[in-house]
C-alpha cells in the first residue's frame, strides 16, 4: 500500500513538471508569434543565399585547383629530369676535377 501512495505521489509531481514545462512552452510559442515571423523567414532566406554563394566559390576553388593537378605532375616530372641532369653533371664535375688533380701529379719531363 506505501508503495502504491508513493507511486501516486510521484506521479502527481511528474504531472505537475509536465504542466510547468507545458507552460513554459507556451509562453514561448506566444513569444516567437509576438516577434516578426516575416523577419526570422526572411534573414533564413538571406543566410540561405549566402551558403549557396559560398558554395558556388568552393565549388570554382575545387575546379581551378583541379585543373592544376595536371600542372603539378608535369613540374614534377621536369623537377626529377632536372634532378637528374644536375646529378650528371655533378660527376662529371668531379671526373673533370680529378683528371686535373692527377694530370697536375705527373712530373713534366724536361726538355733539352
Amino acid at each position: 500500500m506505501t508503495y502504491q501512495i508513493a507511486a501516486n505521489v510521484l506521479t502527481m509531481f511528474l504531472c505537475a513538471a509536465v504542466v510547468v514545462q507545458s507552460m513554459r512552452m507556451m509562453r514561448s510559442l506566444n513569444a516567437l508569434k509576438r516577434n516578426d515571423l516575416g523577419q526570422m523567414v526572411s534573414a533564413l532566406d538571406q543566410a540561405t543565399v549566402q551558403a549557396r554563394l559560398v558554395l558556388s566559390e568552393l565549388k570554382g576553388t575545387l575546379t581551378q585547383y583541379s585543373s592544376r593537378a595536371g600542372d603539378t605532375a608535369r613540374a614534377k616530372a621536369i623537377s626529377d629530369e632536372l634532378r637528374m641532369m644536375i646529378d650528371i653533371a655533378d660527376s662529371t664535375a668531379e671526373r673533370l676535377v680529378d683528371a686535373a688533380a692527377a694530370a697536375r701529379r705527373v712530373e713534366p719531363v724536361e726538355r733539352y
